[in-house]
């Protein structure tokens, strides 16, 4: 006898996603949405990590075992190329280039996640928003794909809502940034849909919204999986 759709799904391998420069999970989050099994790297501990963590130099990781994994994600610290960083003055490595190295050699799909920034090292990334996906926050970031899989950029809401300034308090009607050591974590939390993190996790991560939209288009690429 057949078994019900449901059943046959249920007993599908899901997916396995590398997470590298995981920090508290917001990719990772909306990846698990989508349908994968994921797994974090970052070299410091992770205790808010919502999935399986391993913590370790994501370079170094991606070159032993990502061929292990189906599909790799990379949020290359982005300390470098944020204007709040090159405000202070602070210096920082330059990581976006080794990252891409070792993902080519794994020959399996990938994508790099990044600020603006970082826009002349990233090859034709489509750009992200959170008003695409009905979010209080505009916090664009720009995903670069590679190994076969390909990005199409979605329609850009004209951003009709005014953005409060930079870590102020956000006022009635604007936009939040939530970034640098920003005001008000509760209503970032539920404005970005990251519950379990704290200010130092909000102000570094991607909204889930985005990993989903970005997760749920590989898996209905038709890309091949790893063995």
């Amino acid at each position: 006898m057949t078994q019900p759709t449901d059943i046959r799904r249920a007993l599908r391998r899901r997916l396995r996603l590398l997470d590298t420069y995981c920090c508290q999970g917001g990719g990772a989050w909306g990846y698990d949405a989508a349908g994968f099994e994921v797994t974090g790297v970052d070299k410091d501990p992770q205790p808010r990590y919502p999935f399986t963590f391993i913590q370790g130099d994501a370079v170094e990781f991606i070159r032993e075992h990502g061929a292990e994994f189906d599909f790799i994600h990379a949020s290359c610290p982005c300390q470098l190329d944020s204007d709040c960083q090159r405000i202070q003055g602070n210096t920082h490595p330059d990581l976006i280039a080794p990252t891409r190295e070792a993902l080519e050699a794994t020959g399996r799909p990938w994508v790099i996640e990044n600020v603006r920034g970082a826009l002349p090292k990233l090859r034709n990334p489509v750009m992200l928003c959170g008003a695409m996906f009905g979010l209080h926050t505009y916090r664009h970031r720009y995903f670069e794909t590679g190994g076969g899989f390909t990005l199409g950029q979605p329609a850009h809401p004209e951003h009709t809502a005014p953005q409060a300034k930079m870590g102020r308090p956000v006022p009635t009607g604007h936009y939040g940034q939530f970034v640098g050591n920003f005001s008000g974590v509760p209503l970032a939390r539920e404005v970005m849909g990251v519950g379990w993190m704290n200010r130092d996790g909000i102000r570094e991560c991607i909204p889930p919204a985005y990993s989903q939209f970005i997760g749920t288009a590989f898996l209905t690429s038709g890309i091949g999986v790893a063995a």
